[in-house]
C-alpha cells in the first residue's frame, strides 16, 4: 500500500512539475531540510565543543589545544577517505561549479557528508565556519529533489539556489540575506520564475528555526550612538581598510592553498596542516572553531575591563596592555589557521573567519582612532566591531549587498544602514581594484568555468564542448587517393575531411570546395593524393578550451568551421559556428522561459 501511494504521489508530482506551483511547494520542503540540518550541525558542534573544553582553564594556555585540532581534522580525513571517498571542500565553489557547468547536480552524499565532516572539524577546534557546508547541504538537498522528480536544467538550478538560500537564511536567521546571497554570489538570475521560490525557502527555513529557537538575532548588539555625519571619514576608511584585509585574506589563502595541492602524499598534508593549526590555537586560543565568542565580547563589552577577556586561556593572560598586538597578531594569522585546517584534512567555510576577522579589524581601527583622536572625532568601538563584520564580509565574498543585510539580521543593527553601506560599498571597490573575482570564484574564473549576471558569458559557461562537437567515424591518411576521398564524400553529408596521421594527430584537413572540380572525375582518381589536396585550418581549437573562448575564436577568423585537438594534437571532432550558435539560441531560449 505504501509502495503504491508513494508511486502514485510521485507520478504526480512528475507530471505537474513544470507548473509554476510546483515549484514553490518544492522550495518549501527544501526550506524545512536546509533549517533542520543546519540547526543538527549546530547542536553537534556545540556538543562536541562543551564537552572536549569543560575543563579549560582561563588563566594559562592550554596543552590540550596542541591535540584536540589534530584529532578533529585526522578524524575528518578519515571519515572523507575511506567513507566518503569524494571532495567534500569548498561547498561554495562546489555549488557555483554544479551550476555552470553540471546543470545543477549535486551528489546525494553531500546532503549529509558535509554535515558529518564539519562537525568533527570544528567541533575539535578547526578554525573554519559551518555555515558553506551547510549551504552545499542546502542545495544538495535541492538538487537531488530536483533530479528524483526529473527538473528541467532551470528548474534545478533554482531549486539548488533555493538550498543555498534556506541554508543561510536559517543558520543565520537572516532571510533576506538568503535571497540576496543567491541572486549576488550564486548569481541565480532575477526573475519571477526564480525569486518566488527563492522568497519561499528563505521564509520557511527561517520560520523553522525561529520555532525551534527563539527571534532573537545570533548575536546581541546594543547601539552606542546614532549615525553621524561627521564619522563618515572614519566609514569610509574603515570600508577601505576592510577591502586590504579582505584582499591580504584572498591572496594568502590561495598561495597557502597552492602549497597544500603541492602535497600530494595526504599524510604529508595532514601533518603541516596540523601542526600549524595546534601552534597557532595554543598560542591564540580565540581562534578555536569559529570564533563566535570572541565576536560577542567585543559587540557587548563596555571597557577595556571586559575586552580584555579575549586574552583568557593564552600566554597573555593577565596583560591587559597587550590586547592590541593580541588581536593583530590573530588577524595575521587566521587565514593560516583557517587554510591549516581545511588542507590538513578538515571541512569547513570562510563565512565565520570572515565575520571574525572584520569584527576584530573594526573594533582595532575603533580603538586606534581614539587613541589618536584622529580629527577629534569620537568613534564608537562596538558600533566599528559591528561594521567591520559588514566590510570583510564584503569584501571577502564580493557581495555588499549580502554584506549590508547578513550584519543587519545577525546583530538587527538596522538603525545603522547608512554606515553600513558606506562601508560596505568602500570594502567592495578596494578589493575589487585589486581582485576582480571573489575567494569562491576565482578559481572557476580562471578556467572559464563561472557563470555571471552577463547573459552571453553566462550562456557560453552553460554550453559544453560535447554539445557543439561533431564527431567523425571514418578519416582520411594523407596516402589516401582522391578516390579514397570521393567515396566518403558519397558517403556522408560532410564537406570538411580531416586528415590524420596513423597515431591520432590531426594533419590538416580536406575542403570539398576545393576538390569539387576533381572529385567527380573518376579518371583522376589514382593521379592525387591526399597530402596534395589537404590545407591548414586557420587554427585549431583545444578539446578544453570554453565556449566563451570558441566563440572568440570564431569571431576572430572569421571562418565556418574549425578543427578540435587536444593537448597531445590528436583530432577530436569539428565545431561548426551554425551549430554554435544554434545551441546558444537554444539555451538563451530555454533560460528565459519563466
Amino acid at each position: 500500500m505504501t509502495r503504491w501511494l508513494l508511486y502514485h504521489i510521485l507520478r504526480w508530482c512528475r507530471s505537474n512539475r513544470r507548473h509554476r506551483r510546483f515549484m514553490l511547494y518544492l522550495a518549501f520542503l527544501v526550506g524545512i531540510g536546509s533549517a533542520l540540518a543546519g540547526m543538527l550541525l549546530k547542536a553537534i558542534i556545540e556538543e562536541i565543543e562543551v564537552f572536549i573544553t569543560q575543563g579549560y582553564k582561563i588563566t594559562h594556555a592550554n596543552w590540550l589545544n596542541l591535540v584536540y585540532p589534530v584529532i578533529g581534522i585526522l578524524l575528518t580525513g578519515l571519515f572523507v577517505r575511506f567513507v566518503v571517498r569524494d571532495d567534500i571542500g569548498h561547498g561554495i565553489t562546489k555549488i557555483l561549479y554544479a551550476i555552470a557547468r553540471r546543470r545543477g547536480f549535486i551528489r546525494r552524499h553531500n546532503c549529509w557528508t558535509s554535515i558529518v565532516a564539519s562537525a568533527i572539524t570544528i567541533g575539535f577546534g578547526g578554525s573554519v565556519g559551518a555555515e558553506a557546508p551547510i549551504v552545499l547541504t542546502g542545495s544538495a538537498l535541492g538538487s537531488n529533489l530536483g533530479r528524483l522528480f526529473r527538473l528541467t536544467d532551470k528548474q534545478m538550478m533554482v531549486l539548488v539556489g533555493c538550498g543555498a538560500a534556506g541554508a543561510v537564511a536559517g543558520i543565520f536567521k537572516a532571510p533576506i540575506a538568503g535571497l540576496v546571497f543567491v541572486l549576488e554570489v550564486l548569481m541565480i538570475d532575477l526573475s519571477m520564475g526564480s525569486l518566488l521560490p527563492l522568497l519561499v525557502s528563505c521564509v520557511t527555513s527561517a520560520a523553522v528555526v525561529f520555532i525551534f529557537t527563539d527571534t532573537q538575532t545570533i548575536f546581541r548588539f546594543q547601539l552606542e550612538e546614532a549615525f553621524s555625519m561627521s564619522r563618515v571619514p572614519a566609514y569610509i576608511l574603515l570600508g577601505v581598510s576592510c577591502g586590504l584585509l579582505a584582499l591580504y585574506f584572498a591572496r594568502t589563502m590561495n598561495w597557502l592553498e597552492g602549497i597544500f595541492q603541492r602535497l600530494a602524499n595526504p599524510t604529508r598534508r595532514f601533518l603541516l596542516g596540523g601542526s600549524v593549526l595546534s601552534v597557532l590555537i595554543f598560542l591564540f586560543p580565540v581562534l578555536y572553531g569559529e570564533g563566535y565568542a570572541l565576536i560577542e565580547l567585543l559587540l557587548n563589552g563596555n571597557s577595556m575591563a571586559d575586552w580584555q577577556h579575549a586574552l583568557d586561556g593564552s600566554l597573555f593572560y593577565g596583560r591587559g596592555e597587550s590586547l592590541i598586538l593580541f588581536l593583530l597578531l590573530v588577524i595575521l594569522t587566521k587565514v593560516f589557521a583557517t587554510t591549516a585546517t581545511n588542507g590538513g584534512g578538515g571541512c569547513g567555510g570562510i563565512f565565520a573567519p570572515s565575520l571574525f576577522l572584520g569584527c576584530i579589524a573594526g573594533f582595532v581601527f575603533a580603538l586606534v582612532w581614539n587613541h589618536y583622536n584622529v580629527f577629534g572625532i569620537y568613534i564608537p568601538v562596538r558600533n566599528f566591531a559591528m561594521l567591520g563584520m559588514c566590510g570583510m564580509m564584503s569584501g571577502v565574498m564580493h557581495a555588499p549587498l549580502t554584506g549590508i543585510f547578513l550584519i543587519a539580521e545577525l546583530t538587527g543593527g538596522y538603525q545603522l544602514f547608512m554606515p553600513l553601506m558606506i562601508v560596505a560599498v568602500g570594502a567592495y571597490i578596494t578589493i575589487k581594484s585589486f581582485e576582480p573575482h571573489s575567494v569562491y570564484a576565482m578559481h572557476l574564473a580562471r578556467r572559464g568555468q563561472l557563470v555571471t549576471h552577463n547573459t552571453d558569458k553566462a550562456i557560453l559557461t552553460l554550453m559544453s564542448m560535447d554539445s557543439v562537437i561533431q564527431h567523425y567515424d571514418e578519416v582520411l591518411r594523407p596516402d589516401d587517393t582522391l578516390g579514397t576521398v570521393a567515396r566518403q564524400v558519397a558517403g556522408t553529408t560532410n564537406d570538411v575531411f580531416p586528415v590524420v596521421s596513423p597515431d591520432g594527430r590531426l594533419l590538416g584537413e580536406v575542403y570539398l570546395n576545393d576538390i569539387r572540380h576533381l572529385v567527380f572525375r573518376p579518371e583522376l582518381f589514382n593521379e592525387f593524393r591526399v597530402s596534395q589536396l589537404m590545407t591548414q585550418a586557420p587554427t585549431r581549437l583545444n578539446i578544453n578550451d570554453s565556449m566563451d573562448t570558441v566563440a572568440r575564436v570564431f569571431d576572430r577568423t572569421r571562418v565556418w568551421i574549425l578543427p578540435v585537438v587536444d593537448n597531445e594534437g590528436n583530432f577530436k571532432g569539428t565545431i561548426r559556428k551554425s551549430t554554435l550558435l544554434s545551441v546558444y539560441r537554444q539555451m538563451l531560449a530555454d533560460s528565459s522561459e519563466e
